[in-house]
């Protein structure tokens, strides 16, 4: 009978190329974060259910992968509730997890608290293409800080992480929750429909203005109250940091004074980091509803949904510590910037090759002595076709080799030859 030994759907193995490749990204993103001054934690893979169904993740809850209590009978009794079944779940993101490690251990922890998490997260799915159900996130969080020091520090950590990896051409969008909030309320909506408008409003780059005006009339909104909010977003794009204060002001005269002074300060600061490009985009709500104030997305022309994303969240942490805390984060959408990277080899590695004549230590030694030099050095005899052998190796992700003979001088330099142009 033929074994199966595919994965799990929605799930893959991963081969060391690949591996490879994401661990140098991982580690150059890490580290700027580190220099950042974010501080690595560790939280379980499994919650407990109540929490993570405690409606701070909105849709992801309607993702769970539950987890069977243990010594349940093989046939529960009828009439039994799933509830009484399972007790916990794999955690869905990397936020809820850090809300109750933070009201853990809040008395032990530096504030402001810079947090770095990276790790798999899981979410049932429905398996498609660049869509699985294992994945991994990873983000940076500031928790403790209530200026809008900690949106301009993420965003330029966050940026300068992109930069470090090599991927270039990103852009990213800032808006703000209470600002889109008001928005609706200036244009006469009810707070009723505002979940429908701003659901509404966030497939602007799929359906168009008109099929957003469309699509939030067939919900019922009233058509010329739509139609004014949609006039007053429409005049706020694309506006240089000199001209934020004045705009949102005249658009929506509501707004509070301290919106319009942090999303200044906050779009100032992006000005003044030359390597960021970025926009105000009024348009921009973003899915969680924990969201309190700032939000942002990045964008890459090499892909249709963001790659990075996050804002500010000074309510949640109070569900799990019995008191508000300000709070802000950015998660990197990692599996994305992975696949954005290409197949690029992760670093310099280099195959010494030993032909069956030649003692095994002495290629050992040539293989030690590149990695006194701080370089990747395998030892691998010779076998098969000299060309289907350097095929293979390219394949594994090793960028050059050296060939070493019988007839080969040990005192002279070693032909060190790159992979990919072996003529």
């Amino acid at each position: 009978m033929k074994i199966d030994n595919s994965p799990a759907r929605g799930t893959r193995d991963l081969l060391p190329a690949t591996v490879a490749r994401r661990d140098h990204v991982l580690a150059a993103i890490v580290e700027v974060y580190h220099r950042f001054g974010y501080q690595r934690i560790e939280t379980p893979a499994l919650e407990n259910l109540d929490r993570l169904t405690s409606g701070q993740g909105g849709e992801n809850e309607k993702l769970l992968f539950k987890i069977m209590r243990r010594g349940l009978p093989d046939v529960p009794e009828p009439g039994t509730r799933t509830s009484e079944l399972a007790d916990l779940a794999l955690r869905y993101d990397l936020t809820v997890p850090l809300t109750r490690f933070y009201g853990a251990n809040h008395a032990t922890l530096p504030s402001p608290f810079r947090s770095l998490q990276y790790g798999p997260v899981w979410r049932a799915e429905r398996p498609q293409k660049g869509r699985y159900r294992q994945f991994v996130q990873c983000d940076i969080d500031m928790i403790g800080e209530e200026s809008v020091l900690a949106e301009s520090e993420l965003i330029e950590a966050t940026t300068q992480a992109l930069a470090a990896v090599g991927l270039t051409g990103a852009t990213v969008r800032v808006s703000d929750r209470r600002f889109v909030a008001a928005l609706a309320q200036a244009a006469g909506l009810d707070e009723a429909v505002w979940p429908a408008f701003f659901i509404g409003l966030d497939k602007l780059d799929k359906i168009g203005w008109d099929g957003v005006r469309t699509e939030l009339e067939a919900k019922g909104l009233p058509a010329d109250k739509v139609g004014d909010a949609l006039e007053r977003i429409q005049k706020l794009r694309e506006l240089p940091a000199t001209s934020i204060a004045d705009a949102l002001a005249n658009a929506v005269p509501t707004l509070a004074e301290d919106v319009i002074a942090d999303l200044a300060t906050t779009t100032a600061s992006l000005a003044e980091a030359s390597a960021v490009s970025w926009e105000f985009d009024p348009t921009l709500v973003r899915g969680m509803g924990y969201y309190t104030g700032q939000i942002f997305e990045v964008m890459h022309p090499g892909m249709n949904s963001s790659i990075a994303g996050g804002g500010r969240y000074d309510q949640l942490i109070g569900r799990s510590l019995g008191k508000d805390v300000p709070a802000c984060g950015f998660s990197i959408g990692f599996e994305r910037i992975v696949d954005l990277l290409g197949d690029a080899p992760a670093k310099d590695s280099v195959a010494v090759l030993f032909e069956k004549d030649v003692p095994a230590a002495r290629a050992m030694a040539v293989a030690r002595e590149m990695r006194q030099e701080g370089r990747t050095a395998t030892v691998l005899g010779r076998r098969g076709k000299f060309g289907a052998q350097l095929g293979r190796l390219e394949e594994w992700g090793f960028t050059a080799f050296v060939h070493l003979r019988a007839d080969t001088d040990p005192a002279a330099p070693l032909e060190e030859r790159p992979l990919g142009s072996r003529a």
